[in-house]
Protein backbone atom coordinates (compact mmCIF):
# COMPACT_ATOMS: atom_id res chain seq x y z
CA UNK A 1 0.00 0.00 0.00
CA UNK A 2 1.12 3.49 -0.73
CA UNK A 3 1.83 5.62 2.11
CA UNK A 4 0.17 8.65 1.75
CA UNK A 5 1.45 11.85 1.62
CA UNK A 6 2.00 13.97 5.05
CA UNK A 7 1.70 17.70 4.20
CA UNK A 8 1.16 20.58 6.76
CA UNK A 9 -2.06 22.87 5.63
CA UNK A 10 -2.32 26.22 7.84
CA UNK A 11 -5.82 25.97 7.08
CA UNK A 12 -6.37 22.25 9.08
CA UNK A 13 -4.86 23.77 12.28
CA UNK A 14 -8.37 24.67 13.45
CA UNK A 15 -10.00 23.61 16.48
CA UNK A 16 -12.10 20.50 16.31
CA UNK A 17 -15.07 21.89 17.00
CA UNK A 18 -16.35 24.70 14.55
CA UNK A 19 -17.11 28.22 15.18
CA UNK A 20 -20.72 28.15 14.80
CA UNK A 21 -20.83 25.72 17.82
CA UNK A 22 -19.17 28.14 19.49
CA UNK A 23 -21.27 31.06 18.55
CA UNK A 24 -24.02 28.62 19.21
CA UNK A 25 -22.85 27.70 22.64
CA UNK A 26 -22.49 31.42 23.89
CA UNK A 27 -25.56 32.62 22.62
CA UNK A 28 -27.70 29.42 24.22
CA UNK A 29 -26.24 30.75 27.50
CA UNK A 30 -26.76 34.23 27.24
CA UNK A 31 -30.23 33.32 26.28
CA UNK A 32 -30.46 31.17 29.39
CA UNK A 33 -29.03 33.63 31.53
CA UNK A 34 -31.77 36.51 30.59
CA UNK A 35 -34.87 33.46 30.64
CA UNK A 36 -33.64 32.92 34.26
CA UNK A 37 -33.53 36.75 35.49
CA UNK A 38 -37.39 37.18 33.67
CA UNK A 39 -38.58 34.45 35.72
CA UNK A 40 -37.26 35.24 39.08
CA UNK A 41 -37.85 38.68 38.48
CA UNK A 42 -41.37 37.37 37.52
CA UNK A 43 -41.42 35.31 41.09
CA UNK A 44 -40.47 38.91 43.09
CA UNK A 45 -43.71 40.58 41.58
CA UNK A 46 -46.04 40.27 44.60
CA UNK A 47 -48.27 43.52 44.44
CA UNK A 48 -51.01 42.98 42.69
CA UNK A 49 -52.19 44.55 39.43
CA UNK A 50 -48.62 45.28 38.76
CA UNK A 51 -47.13 44.30 35.39
CA UNK A 52 -44.20 41.82 35.67
CA UNK A 53 -41.13 41.91 34.48
CA UNK A 54 -41.45 40.11 31.34
CA UNK A 55 -44.80 42.18 30.41
CA UNK A 56 -42.88 45.59 30.99
CA UNK A 57 -40.07 44.43 28.89
CA UNK A 58 -42.85 43.50 26.26
CA UNK A 59 -44.38 47.16 26.39
CA UNK A 60 -41.20 48.39 26.38
CA UNK A 61 -39.02 46.29 23.83
CA UNK A 62 -40.10 48.80 20.83
CA UNK A 63 -38.97 51.67 21.89
CA UNK A 64 -35.67 49.84 23.48
CA UNK A 65 -34.90 48.50 19.79
CA UNK A 66 -35.89 52.05 17.84
CA UNK A 67 -33.19 53.39 20.27
CA UNK A 68 -30.67 50.30 19.19
CA UNK A 69 -31.25 51.35 15.72
CA UNK A 70 -29.76 54.54 16.87
CA UNK A 71 -26.91 52.88 17.96
CA UNK A 72 -26.23 51.29 14.44
CA UNK A 73 -26.66 54.46 12.41
CA UNK A 74 -24.27 56.00 14.66
CA UNK A 75 -21.78 53.03 14.43
CA UNK A 76 -22.31 53.49 10.41
CA UNK A 77 -21.81 57.07 10.15
CA UNK A 78 -19.08 57.46 12.54
CA UNK A 79 -16.85 53.88 10.62
CA UNK A 80 -17.57 55.76 7.52
CA UNK A 81 -16.44 58.91 8.45
CA UNK A 82 -13.29 57.53 10.47
CA UNK A 83 -12.42 55.86 7.53
CA UNK A 84 -12.41 58.08 5.04
CA UNK A 85 -10.55 60.58 6.82
CA UNK A 86 -8.36 57.75 8.63
CA UNK A 87 -7.21 56.83 5.07
CA UNK A 88 -6.23 60.08 4.03
CA UNK A 89 -4.32 61.18 7.62
CA UNK A 90 -2.75 57.24 7.53
CA UNK A 91 -1.50 58.10 3.42
CA UNK A 92 0.01 62.11 5.05
CA UNK A 93 2.20 59.77 7.65
CA UNK A 94 4.11 58.16 4.82
CA UNK A 95 4.51 61.48 3.21
CA UNK A 96 8.28 62.01 2.42
CA UNK A 97 7.45 65.58 2.89
CA UNK A 98 8.25 66.33 6.46
CA UNK A 99 5.56 68.79 6.97
CA UNK A 100 3.30 66.84 6.14
CA UNK A 101 4.33 63.98 8.14
CA UNK A 102 5.07 65.23 11.29
CA UNK A 103 1.60 66.89 11.87
CA UNK A 104 -0.44 63.70 10.97
CA UNK A 105 1.71 61.47 13.05
CA UNK A 106 1.10 63.66 16.37
CA UNK A 107 -2.53 63.87 15.62
CA UNK A 108 -2.45 60.21 15.30
CA UNK A 109 -1.24 59.25 18.12
CA UNK A 110 -3.00 61.84 20.18
CA UNK A 111 -6.49 60.33 18.79
CA UNK A 112 -5.11 56.51 19.36
CA UNK A 113 -4.11 57.49 23.01
CA UNK A 114 -7.21 59.81 24.62
CA UNK A 115 -9.72 58.41 25.82
CA UNK A 116 -13.18 58.31 24.22
CA UNK A 117 -15.31 59.56 27.09
CA UNK A 118 -12.88 62.38 27.01
CA UNK A 119 -13.09 62.67 23.27
CA UNK A 120 -16.83 62.82 23.86
CA UNK A 121 -17.52 65.57 26.37
CA UNK A 122 -14.96 68.07 24.44
CA UNK A 123 -16.59 67.19 21.10
CA UNK A 124 -20.44 68.08 22.81
CA UNK A 125 -19.19 70.95 24.63
CA UNK A 126 -17.33 72.48 21.62
CA UNK A 127 -19.74 72.23 18.50
CA UNK A 128 -22.23 74.03 18.47
CA UNK A 129 -26.01 73.14 18.38
CA UNK A 130 -26.56 74.84 14.88
CA UNK A 131 -24.41 75.75 12.00
CA UNK A 132 -24.88 79.41 10.03
CA UNK A 133 -24.14 79.30 6.40
CA UNK A 134 -23.98 82.37 4.19
CA UNK A 135 -27.61 83.20 2.82
CA UNK A 136 -28.92 82.40 6.95
CA UNK A 137 -28.88 79.08 5.95
CA UNK A 138 -28.79 76.72 9.46
CA UNK A 139 -27.50 73.43 9.88
CA UNK A 140 -28.74 71.92 13.18
CA UNK A 141 -26.23 69.31 15.44
CA UNK A 142 -28.76 67.18 17.47
CA UNK A 143 -26.51 65.62 19.82
CA UNK A 144 -26.67 61.89 18.20
CA UNK A 145 -24.76 63.75 14.97
CA UNK A 146 -22.45 65.10 17.50
CA UNK A 147 -21.68 61.96 19.47
CA UNK A 148 -21.25 60.59 16.20
CA UNK A 149 -18.63 62.79 15.56
CA UNK A 150 -16.96 62.07 18.98
CA UNK A 151 -16.70 58.56 18.14
CA UNK A 152 -15.41 58.63 14.87
CA UNK A 153 -12.10 60.49 16.16
CA UNK A 154 -9.93 57.86 17.94
CA UNK A 155 -11.39 55.03 15.43
CA UNK A 156 -9.83 57.43 12.65
CA UNK A 157 -6.25 57.88 14.44
CA UNK A 158 -6.43 54.06 14.19
CA UNK A 159 -7.27 53.34 11.13
CA UNK A 160 -4.66 55.82 10.16
CA UNK A 161 -2.54 53.69 11.85
CA UNK A 162 -3.28 50.33 10.18
CA UNK A 163 -3.14 52.44 7.05
CA UNK A 164 0.13 53.27 7.84
CA UNK A 165 1.21 49.56 8.85
CA UNK A 166 -0.53 48.07 5.73
CA UNK A 167 1.69 50.40 3.39
CA UNK A 168 5.40 49.88 5.47
CA UNK A 169 4.08 46.19 5.29
CA UNK A 170 4.73 45.46 1.32
CA UNK A 171 8.09 44.65 0.96
CA UNK A 172 10.15 47.00 -0.32
CA UNK A 173 11.03 45.10 -3.63
CA UNK A 174 7.47 46.14 -5.07
CA UNK A 175 8.24 49.92 -4.88
CA UNK A 176 11.49 49.69 -6.23
CA UNK A 177 9.86 47.30 -9.30
CA UNK A 178 7.65 50.11 -9.95
CA UNK A 179 10.29 52.59 -10.02
CA UNK A 180 11.69 50.69 -12.79
CA UNK A 181 8.80 50.57 -14.71
CA UNK A 182 8.63 54.45 -14.23
CA UNK A 183 5.71 54.43 -12.12
CA UNK A 184 5.49 57.61 -10.01
CA UNK A 185 4.94 57.45 -6.19
CA UNK A 186 1.45 57.63 -6.46
CA UNK A 187 0.72 55.50 -9.33
CA UNK A 188 2.68 52.99 -7.24
CA UNK A 189 -0.10 53.56 -4.15
CA UNK A 190 -2.84 53.87 -6.35
CA UNK A 191 -2.13 50.73 -8.56
CA UNK A 192 -0.07 48.34 -6.79
CA UNK A 193 0.39 48.97 -2.54
CA UNK A 194 -3.23 49.39 -1.62
CA UNK A 195 -4.70 47.13 -3.50
CA UNK A 196 -2.63 44.89 -1.64
CA UNK A 197 -2.97 46.32 1.59
CA UNK A 198 -7.07 45.92 1.97
CA UNK A 199 -6.66 42.53 2.79
CA UNK A 200 -4.22 43.13 5.39
CA UNK A 201 -6.68 46.06 7.12
CA UNK A 202 -9.85 44.42 6.50
CA UNK A 203 -9.17 41.89 9.99
CA UNK A 204 -8.59 45.16 11.96
CA UNK A 205 -10.86 47.48 10.52
CA UNK A 206 -13.86 45.11 11.60
CA UNK A 207 -12.41 45.07 15.16
CA UNK A 208 -12.13 48.56 15.13
CA UNK A 209 -15.83 48.63 13.99
CA UNK A 210 -16.59 46.22 16.66
CA UNK A 211 -15.29 48.27 19.40
CA UNK A 212 -16.91 51.55 18.15
CA UNK A 213 -20.88 50.06 17.89
CA UNK A 214 -20.19 48.70 22.13
CA UNK A 215 -18.85 52.52 23.00
CA UNK A 216 -21.76 53.72 20.91
CA UNK A 217 -24.05 53.55 24.24
CA UNK A 218 -21.68 56.15 26.15
CA UNK A 219 -24.02 58.60 23.82
CA UNK A 220 -26.73 58.08 26.59
CA UNK A 221 -24.81 60.44 29.32
CA UNK A 222 -25.74 63.48 27.10
CA UNK A 223 -29.68 62.06 27.22
CA UNK A 224 -28.85 60.83 23.70
CA UNK A 225 -31.99 58.29 22.75
CA UNK A 226 -30.51 55.50 21.83
CA UNK A 227 -30.91 51.89 23.37
CA UNK A 228 -29.28 52.02 27.20
CA UNK A 229 -31.11 55.14 27.52
CA UNK A 230 -34.63 54.19 26.26
CA UNK A 231 -33.89 51.16 28.65
CA UNK A 232 -33.58 53.50 31.78
CA UNK A 233 -36.33 55.59 30.54
CA UNK A 234 -38.20 52.45 30.66
CA UNK A 235 -37.47 51.22 33.74
CA UNK A 236 -37.62 54.68 35.21
CA UNK A 237 -41.50 55.02 33.76
CA UNK A 238 -42.18 51.62 35.50
CA UNK A 239 -41.54 52.77 38.84
CA UNK A 240 -38.50 52.09 41.10
CA UNK A 241 -38.32 48.02 40.85
CA UNK A 242 -35.00 46.47 41.24
CA UNK A 243 -36.45 43.78 39.57
CA UNK A 244 -36.22 45.01 36.38
CA UNK A 245 -32.87 46.03 36.54
CA UNK A 246 -31.22 42.93 35.68
CA UNK A 247 -33.87 41.58 32.98
CA UNK A 248 -33.67 45.02 31.02
CA UNK A 249 -29.57 45.22 31.01
CA UNK A 250 -29.34 41.63 30.32
CA UNK A 251 -31.44 42.43 27.42
CA UNK A 252 -29.37 44.87 26.31
CA UNK A 253 -26.32 42.49 26.22
CA UNK A 254 -27.90 39.67 24.27
CA UNK A 255 -29.20 41.98 22.16
CA UNK A 256 -25.70 44.08 21.43
CA UNK A 257 -24.00 40.41 21.81
CA UNK A 258 -26.32 38.63 18.46
CA UNK A 259 -25.06 41.90 16.62
CA UNK A 260 -21.07 42.07 17.39
CA UNK A 261 -20.36 38.48 17.95
CA UNK A 262 -21.00 37.19 14.50
CA UNK A 263 -19.11 40.14 13.40
CA UNK A 264 -16.06 38.59 15.55
CA UNK A 265 -16.47 35.30 13.91
CA UNK A 266 -16.16 36.41 10.39
CA UNK A 267 -13.06 38.71 11.85
CA UNK A 268 -11.48 35.59 12.39
CA UNK A 269 -12.33 33.67 9.65
CA UNK A 270 -10.89 36.73 7.41
CA UNK A 271 -7.74 36.50 9.38
CA UNK A 272 -7.01 32.72 9.37
CA UNK A 273 -7.75 33.29 5.76
CA UNK A 274 -5.75 36.39 5.02
CA UNK A 275 -2.85 34.90 6.81
CA UNK A 276 -2.86 31.60 4.62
Amino acid sequence: MKPRAFSLDPSRLTPTRPLSYISWRYGVCLVGALALSLVSAWAQTTVAGRPSAIETLGIWLPFILRGFVLNLLMSFAAMALATVLGIGLGLMQISLLRPIRAPSRFITHLLRNSPWLVILFAIMYLLPAEVRLPGGVKILLPDWAKATVAFALPVMGNISEIVRGAVLSIPTGQWESAEGLAFTRSQTLRWIILPQCIRRAIPPWMNWYALLTLSTPMASIFSVHEAVANAQAGMEAAGARPDLLFPFYLFLLCLFFAYIYPIALWTRKLERQYAV
